[in-house]
């Protein structure tokens, strides 16, 4: 019985290292078992990646069309309990809440929601002196940064919802009816 088990531990150990001078005796081999490794480290990594994915924010229904002062603007700046975020541009305002990564409380640009970025994308500083506390004319910009406002501003308009503009001191607000909305809404289904 004994000598049964050492042939059959030195069979056993003979394979292994059969297998091991194999793997390791040939480059390409050994080539071969590290893509292989590799592959699988990636599969196993994008598993463990997904599953600690946070789950989608649900989407929050459309803003009604309004005019903002700067006020009603920093309320909405994701901080409070909807987390909607509202950034103006040029005198328009654009709802980038699905951009809440981006544009929201912790993201790269959070210091622009419930702003006007005007002046900072138009001077691209992202220090809080480039935000100004009152109503910004933008007078004092030169051409050259007054056309990349209107080049941000198409940007916005292409990837964002105008929601509306952004009111000038003793500025009435407009009167927007709600079939405006009705029709934006069903506008922007049919581009979905």
């Amino acid at each position: 019985m004994a000598d049964e088990a050492r042939v059959e531990e030195q069979v056993e150990s003979s394979l292994i290292i059969r297998i091991i001078s194999e793997l390791f005796g040939s480059p390409l081999n050994l080539a071969l078992l590290g893509i292989c490794s590799f592959l699988i480290y990636k599969i196993v990594a994008s598993r463990r990646s997904a599953d600690s994915i946070p789950a989608k924010e649900p989407e929050l229904p459309p803003l009604k069309k309004q005019d903002f002062t700067l006020e009603q603007l920093r309320e909405f700046d994701g901080k409070g309990a909807e987390g909607r975020v509202l950034i103006a541009v040029n005198g328009k305002v654009f709802d980038v809440t699905r951009g809440k990564r981006f544009y929201g409380p912790g993201g790269p640009y959070g210091l622009f929601a419930g702003h006007d970025a005007s002046r900072a994308l138009a001077t691209f500083s992202l220090g809080e002196d480039a935000l100004k506390n009152e109503y910004d004319d933008l007078s004092d910009l030169n051409s050259l940064q007054m056309e990349s406002v209107r080049e941000w501003e198409m940007q916005f308009q292409e990837k964002y919802v105008y929601v509306g503009k952004l009111l000038k001191p003793g500025e009435q607000p407009t009167d927007y009816t709600d079939t405006e909305d009705e029709e934006k809404t069903e506008v922007d289904k049919k581009s979905q």
